[in-house]
């Protein structure tokens, strides 16, 4: 049979956002592929360019809604490493504490996402039924469901409100049970994991090489993760382990995220014990940053995150780039996609959980 080329896209359904995957096909089998970018391109990098420093803040939260905190609070790191500033301790907490709740956030979109593709559906509304609690902490701690300008040069916006610690600990609670009825909708579920074990297999070293990083690398077994391997705030004093699978298939990947959220839990438990009840959650910026570099990376829910900031003793920045961890995974689509099947796309690709507004910004 002749090979031919395949538009996979740019359309919604299966692409979870506005991108084209190509694939060559010969027959059934996938013999090669090209990840297409660029409907989705703003300009961003350039845009911010003429913006003062705080009024990036609310543009790095657009840079994916699913995890709009960590866009947010990378970007304030960089720029703390530029002015030298050092945030208070309290405030570590709350944005680490941010992070975790937004990991959760992020993977029960990619669940939600990932459940219909294969054929699930229940799974789609029992994930954003648990959504909508952590969406309701965030809205009750700065005022918006996803795009939540609440991390500052130098701390935080403002602490967590009267009875707050109260609900999440109850949500906490809620959802640890929840985490059991996704587990029998899908891991007891012969035919889901017929779509997941044993697919597009990618070893550790072929994870490196193509830069592959968060959980699709960790489902390779390298037990790599920036919150360990380069601690960014109060992450090395917490009692948290990295979560690790060895297969290198879709269903490691699954099981990879979804393990994260139940440590996620326990990192957000320990932050509660260990957490100032008082002190400051902020210190005062400079209005203008000294002629430098700065840079900072987190452990984004997708994989590493990180932006370089070029400072010109302005209140604006010279340049200001940015690595997505998406970006770069995308790139290694060829080495996951080849030789497997057409009706394997959809498990492949949707368990890279795609966000396009980070990858073409």
């Amino acid at each position: 049979m002749a090979e031919m080329w395949i538009n996979m896209g740019p359309q919604h359904p299966m692409t979870h956002g506005l991108w084209n995957l190509r694939i060559k096909v010969d027959g059934e089998i996938i013999v090669d592929s090209e990840p297409v970018i660029g409907y989705l391109h703003r300009g961003w990098e350039k845009m911010v360019e003429d913006r003062l420093y705080p009024q990036i803040i609310p543009m790095a939260d657009r840079l994916c809604y699913g995890s709009s905190f960590s866009w947010s609070h990378v970007y304030c790191m960089a720029v703390e490493d530029l002015m030298g500033i050092e945030v208070p301790e309290r405030a570590q907490y709350i944005r680490a504490m941010s992070d975790e709740l937004q990991r959760i956030g992020n993977h029960l979109m990619w669940l939600g996402a990932i459940g219909p593709d294969l054929g699930n559906l229940t799974i789609f509304l029992y994930a954003l039924r648990e959504r909508e609690l952590f969406l309701d902490l965030f809205t009750s701690l700065c005022g918006a469901r996803m795009t939540y300008n609440y991390c500052r040069i130098g701390g935080v916006r403002n602490g967590p409100p009267p009875n707050w610690e109260r609900d999440l600990v109850r949500t906490l609670d809620y959802f640890e049970k929840r985490m059991d009825e996704y587990e029998d909708l899908v891991d007891r579920n012969a035919l889901f994991r017929m779509r997941m074990e044993g697919l597009s297999y990618l070893s550790g070293k072929e994870a490196v090489n193509l830069g592959v990083t968060g959980p699709s690398l960790r489902g390779s077994g390298v037990k790599y993760d920036i919150r360990h391997n380069d601690p960014y705030e109060i992450y090395d004093e917490l009692d948290w382990h990295m979560c690790v699978r060895d297969e290198g298939d879709v269903y490691a990947r699954y099981r990879v995220r979804m393990d994260e959220m139940r440590m996620s839990v326990q990192i957000v438990r320990d932050i509660l014990k260990k957490m100032p009840k008082s002190g400051p959650i902020r210190v005062k910026p400079p209005r203008e940053a000294p002629v430098g570099t700065g840079m900072a990376r987190i452990e984004d829910p997708r994989g590493e995150s990180l932006m370089y900031v070029v400072g010109d003793g302005t209140d604006k920045p010279y340049r200001l780039s940015v690595r997505s961890p998406l970006f770069v995974i995308l790139s290694a689509a060829p080495a996951m996609l080849n030789g497997n099947r057409i009706a394997d796309v959809p498990s492949i690709m949707g368990m890279l959980d795609v966000c396009m507004g980070e990858t073409d910004r």
